[in-house]
């Protein structure tokens, strides 16, 4: 798949936090806040009209470690109590966007109200979440540099003017995530640096999205203005596997809908904080079991596959109030305007360029991307969005794409293809899979190659219009957690292999005799 190769700058106070999250696991956080002086607010001397702008120009961001995905050795027993502990952390800071977005009179009133009324207590509900994921942790007898993981509960607030561009990553990434940014790719090893956490321009005012907090007209590219960045792809070897399998599971016409996550948030409502689309497996929720999972319907043609395959609904934001307009995880969290049902939706598993596959296990667990770009950086991002007609010259990831007429918008994902030969799932979800090599295809450090799941969705969208003040027309945007701010990047792609009648193996044994199969 191609990326976007721009070079980003990394603002100074991002860098100090991700450095306090490097000293327990490597990684920062960086939240984001939408702070636009609103006109609505008036006196009659226009003086506070004057501060909520000075204040929303001054107090653009809250930086804070990302606990999740530096915990990378969880015991297995402790593992369902930290996932709700860290979907609390999520919560906390979800609410926190919410305040810091909706107090702009009183931040202009008072300069220490930021401190005082959001991080302050932010930090103290952070402090006690990540005191119990200690205690998680170490009751089942695993380990963890308690001081060093004490400090990732401050956050700090940052200016506008140190965050216009983004930062860069170039830490070696540690397995599930795939590196954009010039890293190594270590399958399953420790990190070793502290990739540097994202950003990006701070949204002109007035021009924050349908739900306020996104997308704005930069997220936005005309793709015949991009130039070519599709990379070639490795040659294959004389053990290559060249075939292929392809499951029809529909497009979720049926609107098979929830705000759970139950690879990340088990157990826990709302753990995703955005709607996702189902296919697949019909009864996937935040309280579904692998007994559970095997005894469900399947939307797919093949009804032994009974796998999960879900992804955030792209909206387009144009005045619709949908089914979810005052629930939580959609317009109560900023995911506003009408879902979009994509056209068509290719479900494809390929082979390996260097080696023979092995059959994906029972109950295998992938996350693709990061849902969480601007807070961690790039480093994981694996979105890719284009347009039809333009797929093999330009792959986006930093932006959506504006597609010419008769175009049509496509998401595309190519899952992580190896697999440390033990493990269904690893506490951050990632380092249990890893990405091959991108200039040989070989899969390192003992790790062995699978059918690499691809996904490619093809929406009917408008294409967006930048009007004259900076608004965008017609935006359209994925789904994601409100203080994302509906980064392009931060699409993703989840997947449960759930299988029956021995289709697992059927399907390696397609992909590495080289038929196409479905």
């Amino acid at each position: 798949m191609g990326r976007n190769d721009r070079k980003r700058r990394t603002p100074l106070a991002t860098k100090a936090i991700a450095a306090s999250a490097a000293l327990v696991l490597g990684g920062g956080g960086l939240l984001w806040a939408q702070m636009n002086a609103s006109a609505h607010e008036s006196n009659s001397s226009g003086q506070n009209e004057t501060k909520a702008a000075a204040a929303s120009a001054q107090v653009a961001t809250i930086a804070c470690p990302d606990v999740g995905q530096q915990l990378t050795n969880v015991p297995q027993k402790a593992r369902q109590g930290v996932a709700v502990e860290l979907a609390n952390l999520d919560k906390q800071i979800t609410e926190a966007y919410a305040r810091l977005a909706s107090t702009r009179q009183a931040q202009a009133n008072d300069a220490s109200f930021v401190q005082n009324a959001i991080v302050g207590p932010l930090k103290e509900k952070r402090a006690a979440t990540i005191d119990r994921i200690r205690i998680d942790i170490q009751r089942v007898g695993g380990t963890v540099n308690a001081t060093a993981l004490k400090q990732l509960a401050a956050c700090t607030t940052q200016n506008a003017t140190n965050t216009t561009t983004a930062g860069q990553g170039g830490g070696k990434n540690n397995g599930g995530g795939k590196n954009n940014n010039g890293g190594q790719n270590n399958g399953g090893g420790q990190n070793t640096a502290a990739p540097s956490a994202s950003a990006s321009a701070a949204p002109p005012a007035n021009n924050g999205g349908q739900g306020g907090n996104g997308p704005t007209a930069a997220d936005f590219v005309d793709i015949t203005k991009v130039a070519n960045n599709v990379q070639a792809k490795p040659q294959n070897s004389g053990q290559a596997s060249t075939g292929s399998f392809t499951t029809k599971c529909g497009v979720n016409a049926n609107k098979n809908h929830n705000t759970d996550n139950v690879i990340v948030a088990p157990g826990v409502t709302n753990g995703a904080h955005h709607e996702h689309d189902y296919v697949g497996n019909q009864k996937v929720n935040a309280f579904s079991t692998n007994d559970s999972l095997l005894a469900a319907p399947s939307s797919c043609q093949n009804q032994s596959d009974l796998s999960s395959y879900y992804w955030p609904v792209v909206r387009v934001q144009d005045g619709t109030k949908e089914f979810d307009q005052n629930a939580l995880g959609g317009g109560q969290e900023g995911n506003v305007g009408k879902i979009l049902t994509a056209q068509s939706a290719q479900i494809k598993y390929v082979g390996s360029p260097a080696s023979k596959v092995v059959a994906m296990p029972q109950f295998l667990r992938i996350i693709t991307g990061d849902a969480k770009t601007l807070t961690n950086g790039l480093a994981n991002a694996n979105a890719h969005w284009s347009c039809t007609g333009f797929e093999n010259k330009v792959q986006l990831t930093e932006q959506y794409p504006i597609c010419p007429q008769g175009s049509n918008v496509v998401r595309t994902f190519a899952f992580q293809s190896c697999w440390d030969g033990v493990n269904i799932d690893s506490a951050n979800h990632r380092t249990h899979v890893a990405f091959a090599d991108p200039a040989s295809g070989v899969c390192g450090n003992g790790f062995k190659a699978i059918p690499q799941l691809t996904m490619r969705l093809v929406y009917k969208i408008t294409p967006p219009t930048i009007q004259a003040d900076g608004t965008v027309k017609n935006a359209y945007a994925v789904d994601g957690f409100p203080e994302q701010l509906h980064k392009p990047s931060t699409d993703h792609d989840d997947f449960i292999s759930v299988t029956k009648n021995n289709l697992a193996a059927k399907i390696a044994n397609c992909v590495n005799s080289g038929k196409k199969c479905q």
